[in-house]
């Protein structure tokens, strides 16, 4: 069954309609809406690898024995210019927070630096100090906190680069850390 076509207007209905209604004037064509930005997509995968990464780091065996009493530290992540590490190294950033991992155990100052960090990138702080102390009473084993500082900072995304600190700022005994902005 084909659908019925409405009765045609008749010239007297159209007229009395156009009376009726009084003068019309024609919109102007609209513009678009704007669109709305897309969300940022969610790294879940990222959230994941994160929240893995204490448990990763405790289960790895490390050697605390590999980073010597007074050693300096100092790491550049890949694609950054040289100049960003000579310029970290001569305090030449401002350190806008900081935390003493004295006297914490390894588990402590693993947990304690994670959040430490992703409170500082929460809040849009780019460059931090993590005095990890220079581990002479660490015995035969070596600075315990210093080895593990340098290697969370070293697998972290967040990390650009870090260095030990100015003799005034702790030298040997702290990391000047600069995050990703």
């Amino acid at each position: 069954m084909k659908p019925s076509r409405p009765n045609p207007v008749s010239d007297d209905d159209a007229r009395l309609f156009r009376d009726a209604i009084g003068e019309v004037t024609p919109l102007a064509p609209a513009e678009p809406a704007p669109a709305m930005p897309k969300p940022e997509p969610l790294a879940r995968m990222l959230e994941a690898d994160e929240a893995a990464v204490p448990g990763e780091l405790l289960d790895m065996a490390f050697d605390p024995t590999l980073i010597e009493v007074g050693e300096e530290l100092s790491y550049l992540r890949d694609g950054y210019p040289p100049k960003l590490l000579r310029q970290l190294k001569r305090g030449q950033y401002s350190i806008q927070d900081e935390i003493d991992l004295h006297q914490m155990n390894a588990a402590t100052a693993q947990a304690v630096i994670g959040e430490f960090l992703a409170e500082a990138k929460h809040n849009g702080i780019r460059c931090v100090r993590i005095v990890h102390g220079k581990g002479l009473r660490s015995r035969a084993t070596g600075p315990v906190l210093k080895a593990l500082t340098d290697r969370i900072l070293r697998r972290r995304d967040d990390v650009v680069a870090f260095a030990s600190a100015r003799p005034m700022q702790g030298g040997t005994g702290a990391v000047v850390v600069l995050l990703k902005g």
